[in-house]
This record gives C-alpha cells, structure tokens and sequence, in this order.
C-alpha cells in the first residue's frame, strides 16, 4: 500500500465531506424550491391582469418578470450563503450597479414609469384614434416604452410614453357615439328659416346621421358678412370622418340649388369726394 494512504484517516476528512454534501444538497433544494415559487409568483401576477378586463396583460407580464426575477436573486444570494460567501457586500454592489443603470437611463425610466401610468389608467387602447403628443392617428401598438400610431397617410409614428404621459390626450373612439361640429354661414339677405331647412334636409338624408340623437341646427354668430349656423349631426364613431368630410360638398351643393348666397368675407370701402 502507498504511503501516502497509509497516513490517511478518512474520519479527519469526514466531518468536512459531510458538511459540503449537505450544503450542495440544501442548495439544490433552494435552487428547486426558488424556481418553483419564482415561477407561481409570476403566473399568479399575471393572472391578475386576465381576471380584470380593464387591466393590460401586458403590464402584469412585465410585473410578473419583476417578481420572478426578484425571487431568483434572493434565491441565489442564499445559495452562496450556504458555501460561506459573505453576501453582503454582493447586496451592496447589486445596489449600487442598479442605481449607475438608473441615473444612466433615466431618459428610459421615465418612459417605462409613464408606460406602466398609462397601462393602469388606459385613457386609450388598440385600433382607438387619439390625438396626443401633436399627432393624431390610430393606436396601433402600446408598450411599456412607446407608443405607435398608424396616420391616415399611413405613416407610422413611434412616440415616447413620456411625451404622452402629463399632457392632454383626446380620444376620439371612446364614445360609441360623436357628434360632428361644421359651421355654415349664409348671406345676412337670406331667409333663416329657409336656411334652416335646407340644412336639416341634408342631414335627413345621409345614411350615417342619427335620429337620436337629434341634430343640432342653430344661429351661432353674426359675423361680419355672414350669418354662421352651427351644425352638430351625431353619428357613430366610425363615420365620424365620412360625415366631416361629405357634408360640407352635399351642404354647398344643397344651399347652391335653394338659391342661399353663401358669402365670402369683403369688406365694404366707400369713398368720398371733397369739394
């Protein structure tokens, strides 16, 4: 037998086996037992988001992905606890390296905060037209980061949630139904009642105009060289567009043939000859 056997007592390396065998299989247990909760922490956030229709998936996934990936992080700091690593000073650093990332994407924060604000309060959804940040448009994507809308030249515009975020948004599809505001002015010499008719005549007809409710047809200003009748016709959101931009052909046409002088702005100069 080789001498370096015969000096060697396995009792003496005993005690030290078993504790690395015991620490190997705890951490195998956390690292088994952490996945599992990681994994049921992030089903269970999410599924918050598909209990409550109003809230976006999309915002519980990536809450979910927090949560789970917080649970890992303890999970292995306990894992190197075991083996005797001091944890501490690898807190301390995870701290510090969180904070550098966060003043150095600041710019990204603050459209991550204003994308999770606005995926809590949804002031708009996908395929609804708003107009924010300048643009108008269909909603086409919403993001923790971004916003993405498609123009009616088809252009698609990415805007950043936190030039959304704080300012005033107009959503122009959350009503089920919208009025239309035309103005309409007629000569001073012309008849109001006539006018009015007419123009009730012409809403009467078009397919996409409400009954009820009923539109709205009244003198709204004396202007200088007209007389402007405010117009509102209802209708449902998605001839919104039709009505704005047909009426004013069919009501000019309508006026033409009742003999109704629509007006274009003059000015009157009248001169006088000094003796």
């Amino acid at each position: 037998m080789p001498e370096f056997l015969q000096n060697f007592d396995i009792n003496q390396y005993m005690p030290a086996a078993i504790a690395w065998a015991t620490n190997i299989l705890l951490a195998a247990i956390i690292l088994i037992v952490g996945f599992w909760i990681s994994g049921r922490a992030y089903k269970a956030v999410f599924a918050i988001g598909k209990k409550y229709e109003r809230l976006d998936d999309t915002l519980f996934r990536f809450f979910g992905s927090i949560a789970r990936y917080v649970i890992l992080a303890f999970v292995f700091i306990a894992v190197l606890n075991r083996f005797g690593v001091e944890t501490t000073s690898i807190v301390a650093l995870i701290g510090a390296a969180g904070l550098a990332i966060g003043l150095a994407l600041q710019g990204a924060m603050s459209n991550l905060a204003a994308g999770v604000m606005l995926m809590i309060f949804r002031p708009y959804k996908v395929d609804e037209f708003i107009e924010a940040a300048g643009q108008f448009g269909k909603v086409t994507e919403i993001d923790l980061f971004t916003t993405v809308m498609q123009t009616f030249d088809n252009q698609r515009i990415i805007i950043p949630n936190s030039q959304i975020w704080g300012q005033q948004i107009t959503n122009h599809s959350f009503h089920e139904i919208r009025g239309v505001d035309l103005t309409f002015g007629v000569a001073y010499n012309e008849d109001i009642d006539k006018t009015r008719s007419v123009i009730n005549n012409v809403l009467a007809a078009h397919p996409h105009i409400l009954k009820d409710p009923a539109p709205f047809v009244e003198v709204s200003e004396l202007n200088n060289s007209s007389v402007d009748f405010i117009v509102r016709p209802f209708c449902k959101g998605e001839h919104y567009f039709d009505i704005r931009y047909s009426l004013p052909e069919l009501m000019k046409k309508a006026l033409d043939e009742a003999k109704i002088e629509i007006p274009f702005p003059h000015r009157k100069v009248i001169l006088v000859k000094e003796e």
